[in-house]
């Protein structure tokens, strides 16, 4: 068992969530469901937690109710190492949901992702301070980060 889970509160489609994120990471899977009984406060038999893992980090998804929504305070931030990762993880993960600037998007369910090439870290410390100017530059010109127009900046 990891130390730390990232828990997250969905209002009452936490399966479909889960199961929205399994279809788009590779080696990812649900690990356990557990569903409320009679004494609720969920309908009875509806996914009370899921656990699930991407990449071989576990996630808990649990339908808690609408009081609390997610904010793009906490996000979670995709590694990619082509372009090609990028674009598909930029276009499944804002599928119904809204894309925004620098690589960020929140997907249909109000969790914000950052999809990022890994071009990106290791341009932003050039050794040349110019460049990595001309790097942040281009980066907040963009919604989805294309790898060759950063390293060409």
């Amino acid at each position: 068992m990891q130390k730390i889970t990232p828990f997250l509160w969905f209002a009452n489609n936490a399966e479909e969530a889960v199961n929205f994120y399994i279809s788009i990471f590779k080696d990812a899977k649900i690990v356990s469901v557990s569903r409320y009984g009679d004494a609720g406060p969920g309908p009875k038999g509806s996914v009370m937690t899921a656990t699930f893992q991407l990449f071989g980090q576990d996630y808990i998804a649990l339908n808690g109710g609408p009081m609390f929504k997610f904010t793009e305070a906490i996000s979670f931030v995709v590694n990619c190492e082509t372009q090609t990762e990028v674009d598909v993880y930029w276009d499944k993960l804002s599928e119904g949901g809204e894309k925004s600037r620098c690589g960020w998007l929140k997907d249909k369910f109000g969790l914000s992702w950052q999809i990022v090439p890994v071009a990106l870290s290791e341009l932003m410390r050039h050794k040349d301070p110019e460049k990595s100017k001309r790097v942040m530059q281009a980066m907040l010109k963009m919604d989805k980060l294309d790898i060759e127009i950063l390293k060409n900046a």
